[in-house]
C-alpha cells in the first residue's frame, strides 16, 4: 500500500513524527480524519522502532498491530469502553497513544513504566496482564458488569492466536455463548498460513457479514423460519456451510458467536469501517483479523521469531572510541539444559522432551531438531504439558517438562494430581527461577519453592552454578518418582563444566566453608540455596561465617541442618524465593521437630511484588546481594546481644 513505508532499520534518532504528537489521549486521535490515519499508522511504526530501539523489549508483535490498536482507539470510547489485551507483548502501541509516549523510555527499567499493561500505571489499562489466554475471560466478567450496571459499555478482548491454542481462552469463549452480555473477541491472527484468505472477496465478506443490513435480515428470517422448523433448520445449515468454505467460521459459530471475517488487519480504513457496524451489535461477536507479526519493519518480517524481543541498540562508536575488550562468554543456564537434553537423549532413546511453547527460550532448538520425534511443543497449554508427561511416564517414558517458574503455577494441581500423587517418573526443569528482571512481577519466578516444598514425594534440587546444574538435571532424570531442578535466568558464577555426568546423592548438602568460630563470636553459618550461594560465599570469606550450599530444598540434609544448629549460634538461610514457605522455613521447621532452639535469620523475597528493573538491581533492593546480606546479618547480631 503506497501510504505506508517499509521500514529497513532501526533509527537511533528520535523519528519526525508530527501528527503522533498531537495524541496524547485516545480523544486527540478521534479528532482526527480516518484518512489521516495511514500516516500516523507509519509515525507510530516508526516511534516504537525507536523507542524500542533505545530501551529494547518485545518488538514483532506491536509492529503487527498498530493498525488495529489505531481503529479500536479511534472508534471505541475509551477508556470508558474497554480494551482488554491478551499477553501484553502486542501493547506497547496502547501505551504510546494512552498518554506515555514520552515515558516509552523507561519501559522495563527501574521505576520505569511496566512491560505489560498494568491497572496502576493507566486507566486505559484495564486488566493487568504478563501470561496469556486470560482476555476473554476478563472482558466477559467485565461485560457482564457492565450489563448488571445497567452501562451502555462496550467491552473487547484483543487476542492473538499463540494465546487462543490455551484451553483457558476456550473455556471462555464456550461460557461466553450463555451469558446474556455484549462481547467483542478479536483474534490477532499474524500465522502466514492462512493469509489467502485475506482478499477483494475476503474483505466484502466482512463487511456484508458486519453490515446492519445483514444483521436485520438474519435476525427477521430466524424469526420468520423458527416458525418453519425444517426450513429454520436447512436456512441455518446453508449460511454455516456457506460461511465455512470460504472462512474458518464454524467453530465460532457453534460456539455461539456471531463470526466475521478475516480482514486484513492492515487496512486500516477497513478496520474502523467493520468496528463502526460491529460495536452496536448485541450478543457475543468474534471479528478474525490477520495480521504480519513485524509487519513493515523488513528485517522482522523475514525473521518473526528473532524480533519477537530486542535488546537496546548501542550506537556506532566513534573513531576515537576503544572497543571493549571481549570476554570469554559463559553458558546460559537454558544452555547447560538444552545441552544436557540432547546429551541424555543420545544415551537414553526413552527420554522425551516437552514444552509449553518455550523452545527457544528453554533452548529446545537443538533437540527439537535432533530428535524430532521425541519433542513436543504443546503450545500455550501448560495444564496439558503436565498431564501429558504423566501419561508418557505411565508406559515406560521418561518426560522432561522444560519450564517456566512462573508458567508452572499454572499447571500446578496436574503437577500435584496427575504426576505427584502416582509418583510417576516426570522431570521438571523449571527455568527463570527468582528476579528473571525487566518483564517484572508476572515473569519472576518467586514462588516455586514454597508452592512445590509441601507436594509430598517430590525431590527438589537448587544448583549453585553451571556444573551442579548438569549433575542435578542427571540426578533428577535418574531418580526415580518426580524430581525439579530449579535454576535461574542468565548465566553462573562460571564453573567449568565437567561433561561426565554424577549422580549427586540425594539429600546432601555441601559444606564449603567452615568459618573461623574461634575468633568470631556468635559463630555464624550461612545455608544457601541455588543462585544465593555466590553472594554468601562472599560474605563468609570476607567475615569468617561458615558456608553450607544445601543443595537440595526437598529432602533437606537433616544430619547438616542438625550438626550446624549445634556448632554455630546464628543460622542464616539464603533463597532467592519468597521467605513465606520457602526453603529456609524449611530448616525451621527441622530445627522444631527436633526440639532444637537457635536463632535463624531468614533472608529471601519480601511479601510483596517485586516490579521490573535488572537482576543486580532487584537483588539490591531485596537486599540479597552481598552487601544486602552483610547488613541484614550485622542489624540482626545487633538485636541478638542487646
Amino acid at each position: 500500500m503506497s501510504d505506508y513505508t517499509l521500514f529497513q532499520e532501526i533509527p537511533l534518532a528520535r523519528p519526525s513524527t508530527p501528527l503522533l504528537d498531537q495524541i496524547d489521549v485516545p480523544e486527540n486521535l478521534r479528532q482526527l480524519d480516518i484518512n489521516q490515519l495511514p500516516q500516523l499508522a507509519n509515525e507510530l511504526r516508526e516511534f516504537l522502532l525507536y523507542s524500542v530501539g533505545q530501551t529494547g523489549g518485545h518488538f514483532g508483535a506491536g509492529l503487527g498491530v498498530v493498525e488495529l490498536t489505531l481503529a479500536l482507539h479511534y472508534v471505541f470510547n475509551t477508556p470508558d469502553d474497554r480494551l482488554v489485551w491478551d499477553v501484553g507483548h502486542q501493547a506497547y502501541p496502547h501505551k504510546i497513544l494512552t498518554g506515555r509516549r514520552e515515558k516509552m523510555g523507561t519501559i522495563r527499567q527501574y521505576d520505569g513504566i511496566a512491560a505489560f499493561p498494568k491497572r496502576a500505571e493507566s486507566e486505559f489499562d484495564t486488566f493487568g496482564v504478563g501470561h496469556s489466554s486470560t482476555s476473554i475471560s476478563a472482558a466477559l466478567g467485565m461485560a457482564v458488569a457492565a450489563r448488571e450496571q445497567g452501562l451502555n459499555r462496550h467491552v473487547a478482548a484483543i487476542i492473538g492466536d499463540g494465546a487462543m491454542t490455551a484451553g483457558m481462552a476456550f473455556e471462555a469463549l464456550s461460557h461466553a455463548a450463555h451469558v446474556d452480555a455484549n462481547l467483542l473477541v478479536i483474534l490477532n491472527d499474524n500465522e502466514m498460513s492462512i493469509s489467502e484468505n485475506v482478499g477483494g472477496f475476503a474483505t466484502y465478506l466482512a463487511k456484508m457479514l458486519s453490515s446492519k443490513a445483514y444483521t436485520r435480515m438474519r435476525e427477521g428470517s430466524k424469526k420468520v423460519l423458527s416458525k418453519l422448523p425444517m426450513a429454520w433448520e436447512l436456512a441455518r445449515k446453508t449460511e454455516e456451510h456457506m460461511k465455512g468454505m470460504i472462512s474458518p467460521s464454524t467453530l465460532f459459530e457453534e460456539m455461539g458467536f456471531h463470526y466475521i471475517g478475516p480482514i486484513d488487519g492492515h487496512d486500516v480504513h477497513s478496520l474502523v469501517n467493520t468496528l463502526n457496524n460491529i460495536k452496536d451489535l448485541s450478543g457475543p461477536q468474534f471479528l478474525h483479523v490477520i495480521t504480519r507479526k513485524g509487519k513493515r519493519f523488513a528485517p522482522a518480517e523475514a525473521d518473526p521469531i528473532g524480533y519477537h524481543a530486542i535488546t537496546k541498540m548501542e550506537k556506532e562508536p566513534t573513531a576515537k572510541t576503544v572497543p571493549p575488550v571481549k570476554q570469554k562468554s559463559k553458558a546460559k543456564y537454558s544452555n547447560i539444559f538444552g545441552q544436557w537434553l540432547c546429551d541424555m537423549a543420545a544415551q537414553d532413546d526413552r527420554l522425551t522432551g516437552i514444552t509449553p511453547a518455550m523452545r527457544e527460550g528453554s533452548d529446545l532448538i537443538r533437540f527439537s531438531k535432533e530428535y524430532p520425534d521425541r519433542y513436543f511443543d504443546v503450545a500455550i497449554a501448560e495444564q496439558h504439558a503436565v498431564t501429558l508427561a504423566a501419561g508418557m511416564a505411565c508406559d515406560g517414558m521418561k518426560p522432561v517438562v522444560a519450564i517456566y517458574s512462573t508458567f508452572l503455577q499454572r499447571g500446578y494441581d496436574q503437577l500435584v494430581h496427575d504426576v505427584a500423587v502416582q509418583n510417576l517418573d516426570v522431570l521438571f526443569a523449571i527455568d527463570r527461577a527468582g528476579l528473571v528482571g525487566e518483564d517484572g512481577p508476572t515473569h519472576h519466578g518467586t514462588l516455586d519453592l514454597s508452592f512445590l516444598r509441601c507436594v509430598p514425594g517430590l525431590v527438589i534440587m537448587a544448583p549453585a552454578d553451571e556444573n551442579e546444574t548438569r549433575q542435578m538435571l542427571y540426578t533428577g532424570y535418574q531418580h526415580k518418582g518426580p524430581a525439579a531442578v530449579r535454576y535461574p535466568r542468565g548465566t553462573g558464577p562460571g564453573v567449568e563444566i565437567q561433561a561426565e555426568m554424577t549422580a549427586l546423592p540425594i539429600g546432601q548438602a555441601e559444606k564449603r566453608l567452615q568459618g573461623n568460630p574461634g575468633t568470631k563470636s556468635p559463630k555464624v553459618v550461612l545455608m544457601a540455596f541455588g543462585s544465593m550461594v555466590t553472594p554468601a560465599q562472599e560474605v563468609a570469606e570476607k567475615n569468617g561465617f561458615g558456608l553450607i550450599n544445601m543443595r537440595f530444598v526437598k529432602p533437606l540434609d537433616q544430619n547438616a541442618v542438625l550438626e550446624a544448629a549445634k556448632e554455630y549460634d546464628l543460622l542464616v538461610t539464603l533463597e532467592e524465593n519468597v521467605i513465606a514457605g520457602g526453603a529456609g522455613s524449611g530448616i525451621a521447621e527441622l530445627l522444631m521437630q527436633n526440639a532444637v532452639v537457635k536463632p535463624v535469620l531468614h533472608l529471601g523475597l519480601p511479601d510483596r511484588w517485586v516490579d521490573q528493573g535488572s537482576p543486580q538491581q532487584l537483588l539490591k533492593e531485596c537486599g540479597l546481594d552481598a552487601p544486602g546480606i552483610e547488613a541484614s546479618i550485622e542489624n540482626y547480631l545487633a538485636k541478638l546481644t542487646t
